[in-house]
C-alpha cells in the first residue's frame, strides 16, 4: 500500500510537505500542492478522510442535459441515484459541469482533491475533456449512455438502444409502414450513433431498404424537428422514429401548423417517454426509459466498481408505449398527393 513516505520519496521532499499538500495546507505554494496531488494519483494514494466510512462521498456531475424539475429527462434518473445510494449511507453531491471546468481541473486530481470515492456521469459529450482522461482513470466511475474501453474502472449504463428501435419497427411494420425515417441526434454522440446502427440493423431485419435520405441529424431539442422535416416528407416518409420525445414533439407541432393531420398524414414514435409524451396531442407512442431504474442501476454498477468487481455494460430493457400518433400508412394513391402537396406547403412556410 502507497504511504506518504513512498510519495515523498519519489517527489525528493519531507513527508511533512507531502502531508500539507495532500491536505491542502496554506503555507506551500498552489504548484507544490498539485504536484503533490499528481503525484498520489499517479501512485494510487489513498487518504485518510477517503478511507473513513463515517464520510462516505460520492458525486454526480452532469453537462447538455436538464434535471431541476419532474419534467427533465435527468430529474429521475439523479432521484433513482440518490434513492440507492442514500440507504447505504453516501452523502451525494449534484455538480453542474462545463467543459471549461473540465479543462481547470483533470478528472482525477479533482476527484481526490474534494474526497471522492467514486462518480457518476450523466450527459456528457465524446469530445469532452474529461472522456479521455477516463480512459486511465483509476477512480471508480460510471457513464450514462458513453463507453470506456479497457478501464476495469469504468461502466457503461444505459437502456438498449438495439432492443428500444427494434420494438418501434416492429410496431411501424406490423402497420404497414415501410418509408420509417430516423431523426436522430447530435452526431457527437455515443447514443446517436448506437441509435443509428439500430435502425439499420431493424430495418434489414424486417427486409426494408435502408434509404439514407430518411436519415436526419439534429439536435436533441424541440426546435432542431423543423429543420428536418421537409426532406423527410419530401422523400416519402410515412413514419418518422425519432431520437428523443422532444425532437417527436417539434414534429408534432410542425405538423399542426402545416394541417399534417397525425397519424393520417404521418405517424410519430419517440424516446424516453418523458411526461410531455403523455399530455401533448396527439399523444405520443414512444419508447420507454426507466429513468428511475436507470439512477439505481448506475449506483449498483458503482458500489461493484468501488468493490473491485470490474462492471463493464448494464442495460435495461426499453418498453413500447403506444399512444395516438401511430396508425396505418396512407394508400400508395394519396401518399403521392399528400407528399406533393405538403412539400408545397413545407416550402411555403420555410
Amino acid at each position: 500500500m502507497v504511504t506518504i513516505k513512498d510519495i515523498a520519496k519519489r517527489l525528493g521532499i519531507a513527508p511533512s510537505t507531502v502531508s500539507k499538500g495532500l491536505n491542502d495546507a496554506n503555507d506551500i505554494s498552489p504548484e507544490l500542492k498539485q504536484l503533490v496531488l499528481d503525484t498520489a494519483i499517479e501512485m494510487g494514494y489513498v487518504t485518510k478522510r477517503m478511507k473513513k466510512e463515517t464520510r462516505k462521498r460520492l458525486c454526480v456531475f452532469i453537462e447538455n442535459m436538464r434535471y431541476e424539475q419532474s419534467r427533465h429527462f435527468g430529474f429521475d434518473i439523479i432521484l433513482g441515484f440518490r434513492q440507492a445510494a442514500v440507504r447505504d449511507n453516501w452523502d451525494i453531491t449534484i455538480v453542474p459541469i462545463t467543459p471549461d471546468l473540465q479543462l481547470e481541473d483533470p478528472y482525477d486530481r479533482y476527484m481526490v482533491k474534494n474526497n471522492y470515492h467514486g462518480g457518476f456521469l450523466v450527459g456528457f459529450a465524446l469530445k469532452d475533456p474529461w472522456m479521455e482522461q477516463l480512459k486511465t482513470t483509476t477512480i471508480p466511475t460510471v457513464l450514462f449512455d458513453n463507453y470506456i474501453t479497457k478501464n476495469s474502472n469504468v461502466a457503461y449504463v444505459g437502456t438498449d438502444s438495439f432492443e428500444g428501435i427494434d420494438l418501434a419497427i416492429d410496431h411501424l411494420t406490423a402497420l404497414g409502414h415501410t418509408q420509417i425515417a430516423l431523426l436522430n441526434g447530435s452526431l457527437n454522440s455515443m447514443v446517436t450513433a448506437h441509435r443509428y446502427d439500430a435502425y439499420i440493423a431493424s430495418m434489414q431485419s424486417h427486409q426494408l431498404q435502408v434509404n439514407e435520405n430518411l436519415v436526419a441529424y439534429g439536435h436533441y431539442v424541440e426546435d432542431s424537428a423543423k429543420y428536418h422535416m421537409p426532406s423527410l416528407i419530401k422523400n416519402g416518409a410515412t413514419a418518422i422514429l425519432c431520437g428523443n420525445d422532444l425532437l417527436a414533439v417539434g414534429i408534432i407541432r410542425e405538423c399542426e401548423k402545416l394541417h399534417i393531420k397525425i397519424p393520417t398524414d404521418l405517424s410519430i414514435i419517440g424516446y424516453d417517454n418523458l411526461p410531455i409524451a403523455a399530455e401533448i396531442s396527439p399523444a405520443l407512442t414512444t419508447i420507454n426509459q426507466d429513468r428511475i431504474n436507470l439512477g439505481r442501476n448506475a449506483y449498483a454498477a458503482l458500489f461493484w466498481l468501488i468493490a473491485k468487481v470490474p462492471i463493464s455494460r448494464s442495460l435495461l430493457r426499453p418498453q413500447l408505449i403506444v399512444r395516438d400518433t401511430t396508425a396505418k400508412p396512407k394508400s400508395s394513391y394519396h401518399r403521392v398527393r399528400y407528399s406533393s402537396q405538403s412539400s408545397q406547403r413545407l416550402q411555403s412556410n420555410l
